[in-house]
């Protein structure tokens, strides 16, 4: 993903404005809407975009404002939305920090999804469920033994303390 979308998102804002305009003006209504909020793979920058290859660990240190946040989303809703069999565990300080910012924050996973990629938000059960079956659960770094039993194939840490 993160190859060609930085191959996408550079060439889009490398476009001279006449040409981007002219793309643009192709659009129907639906169609801008869905670009202009939803097209991770044109609008993140690249330093966003998860690196190229088989990685275990991605760290993104950066200060207010860089899109930590945003990043992280896009890439919990890229695991969700390919693998109907992921199972994410989304990591806070705090379970109100992670269900605050990571899930319905301004830049959390319920922010970052389209209409037709929406997760059901179950607070009760600290877990966000996908049409094709994928799932991400809410934990707290301040628990951390309630990692330990579950199952996960992927993880999102957002914050420190």
């Amino acid at each position: 993903m993160a190859e060609l979308a930085a191959d996408r998102g550079e060439w889009f804002r490398e476009t001279d404005h006449e040409k981007r305009l002219c793309l643009w003006n192709q659009l129907n209504e639906e169609e801008r809407e869905a670009t202009g909020r939803y097209h991770w793979e044109i609008w993140g920058r690249s330093d966003q975009l998860p690196p190229p290859g088989d990685w275990r660990v991605w760290l993104v240190c950066a200060g207010r404002g860089f899109g930590k946040t945003r990043a992280g989303a896009e890439w919990v809703r890229h695991i969700a939305r390919m693998d109907g069999t992921a199972r994410i565990a989304l990591v806070g300080a705090s379970l109100a920090e992670a269900r605050a910012i990571m899930v319905e924050g301004e830049s959390g996973v319920l922010a970052a999804a389209p209409g037709a990629y929406t997760p059901i938000f179950e607070p009760s059960l600290r877990r966000l469920q996908w049409e094709n079956g994928a799932q991400a659960f809410l934990f707290s770094a301040a628990e951390p033994e309630s990692l330990r039993g579950p199952q996960h194939s992927h993880a999102w840490r957002s914050g420190t303390r």
